[in-house]
């Protein structure tokens, strides 16, 4: 498997994102799927991917705490796309027992109360949702932090044993902003108010300029630790 993952990595290293996910579609139909954080990178993937084949799969995780503006984007993709995404949410009697032992914000107070937090709310629910795939589409850049700056093009993910691609690995962020202003692609107000990375409305503060663009996720944690566990390698 690593042979053919460095050989498709060789193969599409001058190709473009339409490229890549032309041939993965293809190739993988009917078991291939978007998992979209409604970030911009995201919202890119998502009208790519519904030019290419407009029956695949594109979920999202619905944590339960997200930003108002978040919620209204799923409703304009909806409508924009004439599509229904895929919503997966996580399971209730897990967030009321974590609320139950923790409290609401139980994630403040350290790092393996919030590691749980977004294990219950954004990992176990991706789980249900890869369950069904072969192959995961992602929005990763390099460029988004520390902890992404050696991410492949197409990744074999251990953990869920599945391929994992990644279109926009190597585009900067006006490559993002070029396409979404082209082609008028919906994408969420706060990209504007100085969020570049939206994710739960307790976990996301508007950054500073020169600061990281994920410098607003788990703002109160060091920068090694700002992921959720959605993307181990």
């Amino acid at each position: 498997m690593h042979e053919d993952i460095d050989l498709l990595n060789s193969c599409f290293v001058d190709k473009s994102p339409e490229d890549l996910l032309t041939f993965f579609l293809k190739k993988y139909k009917g078991r291939i799927g978007l998992a979209s954080s409604l970030g911009l990178e995201d919202q890119v993937l998502t009208d790519m991917i519904l030019k290419i084949d407009s029956e695949t799969t594109i979920f999202s995780i619905d944590t339960g705490r997200l930003f108002p503006e978040t919620y209204l984007l799923i409703d304009n993709i909806n409508s924009v796309y004439n599509i229904k995404l895929d919503i997966y949410m996580p399971k209730s009697e897990d967030v009321e027992a974590y609320i139950k032992k923790n409290g609401v914000n139980g994630f403040y107070e350290s790092l393996d109360k919030r590691k749980e937090c977004c294990r219950i709310r954004k990992i176990e629910p991706l789980l249900r949702a890869l369950s069904a795939l072969d192959v995961w589409i992602c929005g990763l850049r390099r460029e988004q932090s520390v902890t992404r700056s050696n991410i492949r093009m197409v990744e074999w993910d251990e953990v869920n044993k599945l391929i994992k691609v990644n279109p926009l690995v190597n585009w900067k962020e006006q490559e993002i902003w070029s396409y979404i202003e082209i082609n008028q692609v919906p994408y969420n107000v706060l990209q504007k108010r100085g969020f570049p990375s939206v994710g739960c409305q307790p976990c996301t503060r508007a950054i500073k300029k020169g600061e990281d663009i994920r410098a607003g996720r788990w703002w109160w944690e060091s920068s090694e630790h700002k992921e959720c566990g959605l993307h181990k390698r």
